[in-house]
């Protein structure tokens, strides 16, 4: 037993020594390279193909960055809001008190004198704004004029000497694909730079707007600030994110710049932004309507109705028509056509190529100014006047109803003309905006009309 133990000790001895040399003598060597670090462990993963890496490598975003970053800037939004009342209030008595609020965004220098551009919900119900540059000087800032459709605002700082800022890009030339970096203040995390490319054009929101969609990083305090292209041109207002939890999840929308320049001229010359349409009603390609009539394979804008007195209606487009570009630029969808006539101003002239049983024809159109508005609360649809509805009415003023609602269809309220609320009288469509505005539901209204035989009425709606 004993002779058999040695055996087998000798045995595995000798396999033992056998693997050794080789492993010694044969095997290639492969170094360990130990590393001492006291920082934490930090996991990269990445799904980037190779072609992608190597687009990227490709694209040097140092001087975009570094030119855009001192030109964006913090803003602070001071709002006072009022708490709620208890019961306590009521038995007791209540004195109302205003609780500060400080919200913050970015926001764009755009000229060396301090105008600034951001996004009018950073400044909205501010009693106080404050602007703090890269270089963490602090400003007190000015409204300017603001445009909530577009959700954009212009401000104004006072500064003794010229400021860095950027230029305008023309977002209509910007392709799906292209590199853009998302410069501003995240979480109150000044200068953040975050890359990625256009993922989409005129991206309709529900708003009847038209954005640039992106997939750079954006998350709140980013409203405002700046989308710029690799040559450090500003080519949009980062203004909103598609999120279920409030933070980026891969989707974000900016303005395109070609609409925030137009605004801002505007609002420098005018003091308000110069609204024009074309005239046309075009129906959502999603509903039945368009289903079952091929509408929704068109590729381009379908005339489904021309307004009144619209410059479309002057220039002869006719029901049928499919728009295809305005000015040579690509029009495939509503939005893009909306996207495109919000950079011009009533009184500008466009050229609209279109298809018309087959045929392609190029007409020049007038931008004219909206002559159609939902009045707020009783919902009727009004026109202004055009010069046939005058001489046959024989007045010089008021608007007349062309929509009414299945509420108030029994008083026969179509084709009247309205010239009067409360006794206040009414212009045009900005003076019913504004007066049916006013109207409340706890007390009576009188509206003055008149109709096709020169009677005037007074309706009362309680």
């Amino acid at each position: 037993m004993k002779r058999i133990a040695g055996l087998f000790f000798i045995a595995l001895l000798s396999g033992a020594i056998t693997l050794g040399a080789y492993i010694l003598f044969f095997e290639p060597h492969r170094p360990i390279l130990a590393e001492a670090s006291e920082a934490l462990p930090v996991w990269q993963a990445s799904t980037a193909s190779p072609a992608a890496t190597a687009a990227a490598d490709g694209v040097d975003f140092t001087y975009a960055a570094e030119n855009t970053i001192n030109a964006v800037v913090h803003v602070k939004n001071l709002t006072l809001s009022r708490g709620s009342v208890n019961l306590f209030d009521f038995l007791y008595g209540y004195e109302e008190r205003a609780r500060p609020q400080v919200g913050t965004g970015s926001g764009v220098i755009i000229s060396p004198e301090g105008y600034i551009v951001t996004n009018n919900h950073v400044i909205a119900r501010a009693t106080q704004l404050t602007v703090t540059l890269n270089n963490n000087k602090t400003y007190e800032a000015n409204v300017v004029g603001v445009d909530p459709n577009s959700d954009i605002a212009l401000l104004k700082i006072q500064v003794d000497e010229p400021l860095p800022y950027l230029t305008f890009g023309d977002s209509d030339q910007v392709h799906i694909g292209e590199w853009v970096l998302a410069v501003g203040n995240p979480y109150n995390l000044t200068s953040t730079v975050t890359a990625g490319i256009v993922s989409a054009k005129a991206r309709d929101l529900g708003r009847n707007q038209s954005f640039i969609q992106t997939d750079a990083a954006v998350n709140p305090g980013n409203s405002g600030g700046a989308l710029v292209n690799t040559k450090g041109q500003l080519v949009g207002i980062n203004t909103a994110i598609t999120s279920q939890t409030g933070s980026y999840i891969g989707y974000s929308f900016a303005v395109p710049s070609n609409i925030a320049r137009k605004i801002v001229e505007d609002l420098l010359e005018y003091g308000d932004v110069q609204k024009g349409i074309l005239g046309i009603e075009s129906p959502r390609l999603d509903t039945e309507y368009a289903i079952k009539n091929g509408i929704d394979e068109i590729d381009g804008v379908y005339v489904d109705g021309i307004e009144e007195d619209s410059g479309a209606q002057r220039a002869g487009l006719e029901r049928g028509d499919v728009i295809r570009s305005i000015d040579e630029v690509r029009i495939r969808k509503w939005s893009d056509l909306v996207g495109y006539i919000a950079t011009k101003r009533p009184g500008d002239t466009v050229a609209v190529a279109l298809v018309r049983n087959g045929n392609k024809m190029v007409v020049p159109v007038e931008v004219r100014e909206r002559q159609t508005a939902v009045l707020p609360r009783l919902g009727l649809t009004v026109k202004n006047l055009s010069d046939r509805d005058k001489e046959r009415y024989g007045v010089n003023s008021g608007v007349k109803v062309i929509g009414v609602p299945e509420t108030f269809r029994r008083y026969d309220l179509t084709d009247k003309i309205i010239l009067a609320l409360d006794g206040q009288p009414v212009n045009n469509i900005e003076d019913a905006q504004e007066l049916f505005s006013r109207i409340s539901r706890y007390s009576n209204t009188s509206i003055t009309m008149l109709d096709e035989n020169g009677q005037r009425e007074r309706f009362i709606f309680q």
